[in-house]
C-alpha cells in the first residue's frame, strides 16, 4: 500500500510545481529579477526613440550612456525624475530597444522594487557574462532611510557594488527620492538625518534627466505621432478635451487617447 504521506506529498508537487528555471541571461532582450532568478520578458517591445516627443536631449544623453555601457568603456548610473507619465520609463526602454537594434550587446533587467536586498544576489548572476546590462528600478520611493543607505552602497563604495557590466537606471517622482512623509520614520533618531540620507543617495548618480510637463503644443505633438504610427485621424479639439477631463497633458495620457482613437475605429494596436 501506497504510504499515505508520500500520497499527499505527491499531491502538493503537483498543486505547487517546481518554479522554472532561471533565463539564460544572454538568450533574451529583456528580463525581469524577482528576488530570486531572472525571468525573461513575454513580449518586449519597447516604442521606436524617434515617437517619443518633446525629450530630445534626455534622448540623446540616455542614449549616449548606454552606448558607452555597451561597448565597454565608462558609463553612468541615471535617475530620471519628473511628472508623471512624461515619458522615463518607456526612454528606459526605448533607448535599450534601440541599443539593440544597433547590434549593441546589452539587455534591460527591471528589478521588483521591494526586493533591493537581493542585488547583490543579481550582480554576481551577471557580473561574468560577456553583456551589458541596463538594471532598471521603476518608480522608485523610499520608507526607510536603512532602503536608502543600502542602495547607495551598490552604487558607490561598498563592498558589493554592481558590476563593471551593470549601470542602474531609476525612475522617480521626486527628484531626490525623498519618502512623502519624513515624519512617518519612525527608525530615524534625527529627521535632519533621514533627509541627508536620501540627498546623498540622488548624488550618487552620475547622470540625472528632469522630465516637465507638457505644454499643449507639445502633447498634440504626441498624440500627432502616435496617431499617424497606427494610421489613426483625431480632431486636436477632441485630444485637448480628452487631457482636460483627466486634468493632465503627458505621453500616458495621450498613448491613452490613441487607445481609444483606435477602439472607436475597431483597430488594435
Amino acid at each position: 500500500m501506497t504510504d499515505p504521506l508520500a500520497r499527499i506529498a505527491d499531491a502538493l508537487d503537483r498543486l505547487a510545481p517546481p518554479p522554472p528555471p532561471a533565463a539564460d541571461p544572454m538568450a533574451h532582450p529583456a528580463y525581469v529579477w524577482d528576488g530570486t532568478s531572472l525571468r525573461p520578458v513575454r513580449a518586449f517591445a519597447p516604442q521606436p526613440l524617434d515617437r517619443l516627443k518633446g525629450i530630445d536631449r534626455n534622448k540623446a544623453v540616455l542614449h549616449d550612456n548606454f552606448a558607452r555601457l555597451a561597448s565597454g568603456v565608462a558609463a553612468q548610473d541615471a535617475l530620471l525624475w519628473g511628472a508623471r507619465g512624461t515619458g522615463k520609463s518607456a526612454l528606459v526602454k526605448s533607448v535599450v530597444g534601440a541599443l539593440q537594434a544597433e547590434g549593441q550587446a546589452i539587455a534591460l533587467i527591471e528589478v521588483v522594487t521591494d526586493r533591493l536586498d537581493t542585488l547583490p544576489r543579481l550582480f554576481a548572476r551577471i557580473a561574468d557574462q560577456p553583456r551589458a546590462y541596463a538594471i532598471f528600478l521603476d518608480d522608485l520611493g523610499f520608507d526607510a532611510a536603512g532602503e536608502a543607505r543600502a542602495l547607495r552602497s551598490l552604487l558607490e563604495g561598498g563592498a558589493e557594488a554592481r558590476p563593471a557590466n551593470a549601470r542602474l537606471v531609476v525612475t522617480s517622482n521626486r527628484r531626490h527620492l525623498m519618502p512623502r512623509d519624513i515624519a512617518e520614520q519612525d527608525s530615524a533618531i534625527n529627521p535632519r538625518d533621514s533627509i541627508d540620507d536620501q540627498l546623498a543617495l540622488a548624488d550618487r548618480f552620475g547622470l540625472s534627466l528632469g522630465f516637465h510637463a507638457l505644454d499643449q503644443d507639445g502633447y498634440l505633438a504626441i498624440v500627432a505621432g502616435y496617431a499617424a504610427a497606427h494610421g489613426l485621424t483625431f480632431e486636436p479639439a477632441d485630444a485637448i478635451q480628452w487631457a482636460t477631463q483627466r486634468g493632465s497633458r503627458s505621453g500616458r495620457v495621450a498613448w491613452h487617447y490613441v487607445t481609444e482613437l483606435a477602439g472607436r475605429a475597431g483597430k488594435t494596436i
